[in-house]
């Protein structure tokens, strides 16, 4: 697929500019971030991206992926115009230590993985308002589609990796944790309680926010024993993600674009719902 001539620049036009080559180790948790990216094609080019205060999106040829906007770690040092760049280049900033540059590189991951075109052969489950037991209704959600099987097994032990919204009512039918970096509620325990609490779960929902902060891989180590899920518009929506022991992956596809720029840009509109559409994707069984 070509660029358009318009947004190529002498600077990038066909020049590998993002290079971390320090994050090339077989044998290193970089394995996760490299394989990812290694599967991407290498004639999709990046049109348009947006670093916004909440949301972040990325927008090439094959269509428009979405992160969380994750504030924080190094210093900024790809400062210059992503445009007319190669998406899979674009891609290795998922593997930066600043996290800003890393919400890009995971937006660029979902513009190519978070793709109805790619999900729909794997089986892929998109949202419906489902009833819930007070009478209100609700998208579905991975916490609630995991419900049943969770409150059918006595004191089933679970864990939340980033504090989503209504997680509490886990609690009423669990024993549950919430790890969160930053905490503002009652039940949130810092996350390095991780390595205490993880390989304990019987089920575990992590945040694709690790994804960005680069926490992922050894949380999926952490989790082996028990049922992992990665939750939220940050996971990156490949089977790849299988492979390492993840059992569902419950991201979201761009359902309208213009609504994405719009939520992106303006920090406000309904982002979730009506910009992007969340759907579920469940490891095959053997």
């Amino acid at each position: 697929m070509a660029c358009p001539t318009s947004i190529r620049t002498a600077e990038n036009a066909g020049v590998r500019i993002i290079a971390l080559p320090e994050t090339h180790g077989r044998d290193t948790p970089w394995k996760f971030y490299n394989h990812l990216i290694g599967k991407m094609p290498d004639d999709i080019y990046v049109r348009d991206y947006c670093l916004g205060t909440h949301w972040s999106y990325m927008e090439a040829d094959c269509g428009m992926g979405v992160s969380f906007t994750c504030k924080g770690g190094g210093k900024r040092t790809h400062n210059f115009d992503l445009r007319g760049l190669r998406l899979k280049d674009v891609a290795e900033l998922s593997k930066s230590w600043n996290f800003e540059e890393a919400s890009l590189g995971v937006a660029a991951l979902n513009a190519w993985y978070a793709r109805p075109e790619l999900l729909d052969p794997l089986g892929v489950r998109y949202d419906e308002p489902i009833e819930l037991p007070d009478g209100t209704t609700r998208k579905i959600d991975a916490f609630e589609m995991y419900r049943p099987r969770i409150s059918a097994q006595k004191d089933a032990r679970v864990t939340v990796v980033g504090h989503f919204p209504n997680v509490a009512r886990i609690g009423e039918y669990a024993q549950l944790t919430v790890l969160e970096r930053n905490c503002t509620s009652p039940i949130d325990t810092p996350d390095p309680a991780c390595e205490y609490v993880l390989p304990a779960s019987d089920y575990a929902f992590i945040t694709g926010v690790t994804i960005i902060n680069k926490t992922a891989p050894r949380l999926l180590e952490l989790t082996k024993n028990g049922t992992t899920v990665f939750v939220g518009p940050s996971v990156v929506m490949s089977p790849f993600l299988f492979d390492w022991g993840v059992e569902m992956l419950a991201g979201s596809v761009v359902g309208d674009p213009e609504k994405v720029r719009f939520a992106v840009k303006a920090g406000s509109g309904r982002l979730f719902g009506e910009a992007l559409q969340m759907c579920t994707v469940t490891c095959p069984k053997e």
